[in-house]
């Protein structure tokens, strides 16, 4: 399980001022674009400046990182789904891969557009039905792709008669890149900030 891995001791986000100037860069991107705007459903840095969750890692190598970043943030700022079929896709994959951190945020935004905790306490356990058929999928889909890493011809004809092609393609997406920051956070043992208060469902 990925939250018994994580220990803290295996990487330390490093602080602005240590930053190379490539580093930097992505720094500021991170901490001055749509992420940063607004009001934060959680805090992207700490006190220090050292950013939290698998933005810390990103900076390791900026021309990875970089490109990583703005996938995500097409996902969340660019996409066609809407933003409860995102947050349920999100959350099911933090589920499907037991992302403490992802969890801890991705709920944090799923309140603040109103989703309740009964709601995420369903896509914690499996359980979420959805209202409608887009959302069953948005709920259905990133499990089985964790899981399986493919979808049936039925579950493909389902998803896609729901969803339209292209918002099919978009989910698919959304499941390898939410994935693979779980799996950067397990490698670097990175969870939620240590003072970070338990979510109640």
């Amino acid at each position: 399980m990925a939250g018994s891995t994580v220990t803290g001791d295996r990487f330390r986000s490093p602080r602005p001022e240590d930053l190379d100037a490539a580093a930097r860069h992505l720094y500021d991107a991170i901490t001055s674009g749509p992420r940063a705007s607004g009001d934060q459903p959680f805090p992207l840095a700490a006190p220090d400046g050292s950013l939290h969750g698998p933005f810390g890692p990103m900076l390791l190598q900026p021309g990875v990182g970089s490109a990583l970043q703005d996938l995500g943030a097409a996902i969340r700022y660019r996409g066609h789904l809407s933003d409860r079929e995102r947050e349920i896709a999100i959350l099911a994959v933090a589920a499907a891969t037991d992302s403490a951190f992802e969890a801890w945020a991705h709920e944090r935004v799923a309140a603040t557009i109103g989703m309740e905790p009964d709601e995420l306490a369903a896509i914690a356990d499996g359980t979420f039905a959805g209202v409608g058929e887009r959302e069953r999928w948005c709920g259905e889909v990133p499990g089985r792709l964790v899981r399986e890493r493919a979808l049936s011809d039925a579950e493909f004809a389902a998803a896609a008669a729901a969803l339209g092609e292209a918002d099919l393609l978009e989910l698919v997406v959304l499941v390898g890149y939410y994935s693979t920051l779980a799996l950067v956070m397990d490698v670097f043992g990175v969870g939620p900030p240590d003072d970070s208060p338990a979510t109640d469902h």
